[in-house]
């Protein structure tokens, strides 16, 4: 019997993404499908997607650009180097912890979202009644 992936929905979508850039679906410098193409692949609330894309991002793998989409940077086995926490400045650090504080509390509302937005679809409404 398989297990079921207990990872939260985002990582998931991450990593699935991050194996299509691996594998050159994405190239670098081609844009990945929009947010809401993805949502509707995927599934999920667009949040959990914007959770996705952060993490790849975080990552160096993909760049954002306002009004444009997201673009491929790099593929994971590129092997760059992101520096060394020594290496940023006081201001940096103290920005990254709130970064990834703020980060947390995302990732339990979306978690509350998605978790809502299961039980407000009308298809799973349709199988309570």
């Amino acid at each position: 019997m398989a297990t079921a992936d207990r990872r939260r929905p985002y990582l998931r979508i991450a990593e699935d993404i991050r194996r299509d850039i691996a594998s050159g679906r994405y190239a670098v410098g081609e844009q990945l499908p929009v947010a809401r193409e993805l949502s509707e692949k995927y599934s999920v609330a667009m949040m959990t997607i914007g959770n996705a894309l952060a993490v790849l991002r975080d990552e160096g793998l993909i760049e954002t650009r306002q009004g444009a989409g997201s673009f491929v940077t790099r593929t994971p086995d590129d092997g760059e180097d992101v520096p060394a926490s020594g290496e940023h400045s006081e201001e940096f650090r103290i920005l990254s912890e709130q970064l990834r504080e703020i980060r947390q509390h995302m990732n339990k509302l979306t978690v509350r979202l998605d978790e809502l937005d299961a039980r407000t679809r009308p298809d799973q409404a349709e199988k309570r009644s």
